[in-house]
């Protein structure tokens, strides 16, 4: 992973220091779409942010079981932020989801209109 556009490098760095916890599995995928075209509009730690919570919600959550479930989306998101925090804080981040923040979801292309901004970032 050396190398790499400023964008790139300065990225890495953020992951480091938001997940150092992480494994290399993680940290891949999640630099990757962080690094994603319909993400370069926004400033790195925004999507950075929204690439760590977005893979921690479909991989190591019960999010997709619940939408197949039925769930909607807001209700599946609001009962896995605890599970999500639970994986972050083992990985070693001191930022959590809030479930009180409002989301939106860019970082899930499929999605198309989400962003799970943090408190005073800008959209």
């Amino acid at each position: 992973m050396a190398g790499g556009t400023k964008r790139s490098r300065d990225m890495r760095l953020a992951l480091r220091r938001l997940i150092p916890l992480a494994p290399l599995a993680d940290a891949a995928p999640i630099l990757e779409a962080a690094l994603a075209r319909h993400l370069k509009h926004l400033p790195p730690s925004v999507a950075l942010w929204l690439a760590v919570t977005s893979h921690v919600r479909h991989r190591h959550t019960g999010y997709e079981a619940m939408l197949v479930e039925g769930y909607d989306r807001d209700s599946a998101r609001f009962f896995v932020v605890d599970e999500m925090n639970a994986v972050l804080t083992r990985w070693g981040s001191k930022r959590l989801v809030d479930a009180d923040e409002e989301t939106f979801d860019e970082a899930e292309p499929e999605a198309g209109h989400a962003l799970e901004t943090p408190s005073g970032d800008q959209r």
